[in-house]
């Protein structure tokens, strides 16, 4: 079996946007032998290979900030009438499941998937969707993960092609550029240049009244084929969150 690392390294990052800077504290060895002399332990009766234990400190981190999850709770507090989901409620059984690799690397800058891009892609490939299937958007802009420019370019998934998504019974998709939607700057260019008040994060909204579970910044998506491989998807249980950190593997047999 193979295994194959969709997720990005949590690590500092200068060139990182302010809002999605990571911090981590590394501490050395040597501290906690102190730490046990303070607990009483001489240091004539410490074993002579203690060297100390390494710890770690994440100072900074934004659950946004790297490979994660998000939880219907982001794109709104309720979904009808119900408390929206927050991250901690993600159903365990739907983050392992069948893959399916939607190729969008030809999508222009600013340019929305749309929901006969998926059809065109899935046809072209021969994959087929099923409830319980997880897709990634392949858009190959995980090129510029690690540079300033990673949160300014892309396609973006439009209103239209997520709901499509989730109509076909997927629950858990993802895609490979720093958000689902297109760029910020796209979506607040065309929804001047369109006057319309419908296009901001158009995306994300859907999940406010068909949940589903979003997964941003993958990687490594050019390694998989289109379809015939399983996901596991292993987001961190922080309670009442909008969305965690998230290891994405897949497995091909």
């Amino acid at each position: 079996m193979q295994v194959v690392d969709l997720s990005k390294p949590i690590q500092y990052n200068r060139e990182d946007p302010f809002f999605m800077r990571v911090k981590i504290r590394h501490k050395p060895h040597w501290i906690a032998r102190w730490i046990v002399r303070l607990m009483g332990l001489p240091f004539r009766l410490m074993p002579k290979d203690f060297v100390g234990w390494a710890d770690d400190t994440i100072t900074q981190m934004g659950v946004h900030s790297t490979t994660h999850i998000d939880a219907p709770w982001h794109y709104g507090p309720k979904n009808g009438t119900q408390k929206a989901a927050s991250v901690e409620d993600i159903p365990l059984n739907e983050c392992i499941g069948p893959g399916v690799v939607i190729d969008m690397t030809h999508k222009a800058e600013g340019d929305s998937i749309t929901a006969e891009d998926l059809i065109q892609s899935l046809d072209k490939t021969g994959s087929e969707l099923q409830p319980g299937s997880i897709v990634l958007i392949h858009t190959g802009r995980d090129e510029y993960m690690g540079t300033k420019l990673f949160w300014k370019k892309g396609t973006g998934m439009s209103a239209e092609a997520t709901e499509w998504l989730i109509d076909q019974g997927i629950t858990v998709m993802g895609i490979d550029q720093w958000g689902w939607d297109l760029p910020f700057h796209y979506q607040i260019q065309q929804a001047k240049q369109q006057n319309r008040d419908d296009l901001f994060w158009e995306g994300h909204r859907i999940g406010q009244h068909k949940p589903y579970w979003q997964m941003e910044q993958l990687t490594n998506l050019s390694s998989l084929p289109s379809h015939g491989f399983k996901v596991c998807v292993f987001p961190l249980k922080i309670v009442g969150a909008s969305a965690a950190p998230a290891r994405v593997v897949a497995l091909l047999e």
